[in-house]
């Protein structure tokens, strides 16, 4: 029973943890398993240009308003509709939100761990015992390995240093790297670079090499580094952001059940709350934008040597097809991205890059190929978020880590 000095909104907080919150982009399925997109070239579906139109739009305005794709294509809002589903139902079409963190008191840092061989999968599981995680997965290249993104509460950052050195320490992983990142910008594939008559999209290397020189020298908003990191969002808005986060698509109607409000509090706090305080960063429209079966995910870190071309850099990558997400990293003139590309198509990117470098606006550039049979996302720790505040429980990071560590030991 409830105590007396307990809220309702505690007891459905409580009730919360009922829904799964870990979740995998079903990409991975769709990339390994049964249903992947290059299961022969007669089942292959093809875009055509009318799709391309709808995903600059989706761009634009997000999947929740498809009265304003019909209106800005000039087609009925049911056309409009009918096009969105088929989307879904046949390109794997996944509509997330990508938050933004910052204005929930959160900053971003990327930890890239080599493996100790033998031991890929304890690394793995390490770096999900920080509750802060986002995102885990294995990498392999020069080594194998894992990367972890974690999104954490500024005023435990020193902490989190702390958590690093002791997986450091562990016996499954080796040379490990920080890097600390802005909200990652998401990149939506649009119109730009569709070839209608192949149904997808052409890399046009040449064209964005003399692309990149003629871009402005001023960052996107989102990669500009920020001077604070206030809390603007409470605990209803938070657990709100978390269940968009996972499906954008998601009906307030059902989180209003799920929070214990009303649907008309519910759609207040959306527009007031969450989109006046600019709690989202983007919509996201995620899917595999080549041949899955011939094509590989990686991230790259690209370094400059100033400002202005950090800039042109990185604006010239925000309309790009082969481009996921770009961040920025802090006190540095670099950029993180996360890129897609087909293999064959891969050594005449890095002809590119090596051609920028000629012409002095790129520095270096190092990347690793990301294995998509083993990794593991999850929404903001909604659960960690009480009374406006974070909860950071380092001491239970540190020892569920050593716990890993231990059962390495009585294995060997």
């Amino acid at each position: 029973m409830r105590s007396a000095t307990e809220s309702p909104w505690a007891t459905r907080r409580a009730a919360l943890g009922a829904e799964q919150k870990v979740y995998t982009n079903t990409l991975q399925l769709r990339i390994h398993g049964t249903c992947s997109l290059a299961c022969g070239d007669h089942m292959k579906p093809s875009l055509d240009l009318l799709d391309a139109k709808i995903l600059t739009c989706l761009d634009r305005c997000g999947p929740r308003n498809i009265s304003a794709i019909a209106r800005k294509l000039g087609i009925p809002k049911e056309t409009a509709r009918r096009r969105v589903q088929r989307l879904v139902s046949r390109f794997f079409v996944e509509f997330l939100l990508s938050v933004y963190h910052t204005y929930l008191g959160l900053k971003k840092a990327f930890v890239f761990a080599d493996a100790v061989p033998g031991y890929e999968d304890a690394l793995f599981d390490c770096m999900k015992t920080n509750d802060f995680w986002l995102y885990v997965g294995r990498y392999y290249g020069r080594r194998e390995g894992c990367y972890a993104i974690y999104a954490l509460p500024v005023n435990h950052l020193g902490e989190f240093d702390e958590f690093v050195h002791e997986l450091e320490k562990t016996q499954a992983t080796q040379n490990v790297q920080v890097v600390w990142s802005t909200c990652l910008q998401t990149v939506n594939a649009t119109e730009n670079w569709f070839d209608p008559d192949s149904g997808g999209w052409v890399l046009k290397w040449d064209e964005w090499v003399e692309e990149i020189s003629n871009e402005g020298t001023e960052l996107p908003p989102t990669l500009v580094e920020p001077e604070e990191f206030p809390i603007k969002a409470d605990d209803i808005d938070v657990v709100m952001l978390a269940k968009l986060e996972a499906d954008s698509t998601r009906q307030l109607k059902d989180i209003a059940e799920i929070v214990g409000l009303t649907p008309e509090a519910v759609q207040y706090r959306y527009h007031n709350h969450i989109l006046k305080r600019g709690l989202i960063e983007k919509s996201q429209v995620f899917f595999p934008r080549f041949d899955t079966a011939v094509s590989d995910f990686y991230v790259f870190i690209f370094r400059f040597d100033s400002e202005g071309k950090t800039a042109r850099f990185a604006s010239s990558l925000l309309d790009k097809p082969f481009v996921y997400g770009l961040g920025k990293l802090y006190g540095e003139n670099a950029l993180i991205a996360h890129i897609y590309l087909p293999r064959q198509e891969f050594r005449g990117f890095m002809e590119v890059l090596s051609k920028l470098a000629r012409r002095g606006l790129i520095d270096t550039y190092e990347y690793l190929i990301e294995d998509f049979r083993r990794r593991q996302g999850q929404t903001i720790s909604y659960e960690y978020f009480k009374d406006g505040a974070w909860i950071y429980n380092h001491q239970k990071h540190i020892e569920n880590l050593n716990k890993i560590d231990r059962s390495i030991g009585d294995s060997a």
